[in-house]
């Protein structure tokens, strides 16, 4: 029973979201209506609690301190007002609930963050395409490398 509620709730999702966890630093951009118009506003923030991690809805709930007061918005994952939401930073966290952070000052917090590019950079392996029978491409391929060398050399 259990297994159809967990597929079913995977069908209901709409949006393809990264792999959000308590302590990342997120970009989410929401769709905001004002009269008759539509604009997109960009909230930068870090994630202190997640919620219904299997549900059809899961939340996030994300702080900032903007002009020094604490601003933190609950969000509904897979709304179709979230236009997308972007992994700034990844931080090790020893806990799936950070509420504490509401009485801490971020100069006082030492979170290990790991910068995201540098993260994606380890993920992706350089991917290497097999070459079509023509030797032509085969070798363009071969010399790419061989000139990089040489104008390697001609700098050093």
């Amino acid at each position: 029973m259990q297994k159809k509620m967990v597929e079913f709730n995977m069908t209901q999702r709409t949006s393809q979201v990264p792999d959000l966890q308590t302590g990342d630093v997120v970009k989410v951009y929401r769709k905001i209506v004002e009269g008759g118009k539509e604009r997109i506003q960009m909230f930068q923030g870090m994630i202190i609690a997640t919620r219904g991690g299997q549900s059809s809805s899961p939340t996030i709930t994300v702080r900032k301190v903007s002009n020094g007061v604490g601003v933190e918005l609950v969000l509904p994952v897979h709304s179709p007002m979230i236009e997308k939401i972007e992994l700034v930073k990844k931080a090790k966290t020893r806990r799936s609930k950070l509420y504490y952070i509401r009485e801490k000052t971020a100069k006082s917090l030492k979170l290990k963050y790991k910068d995201i590019a540098e993260f994606a950079a380890v993920e992706e392996a350089p991917v290497v395409e097999e070459v079509a029978a023509s030797s032509e491409k085969a070798e363009e391929a071969v010399a790419g490398p061989v000139v990089e060398e040489k104008k390697a050399e001609e700098i050093k």
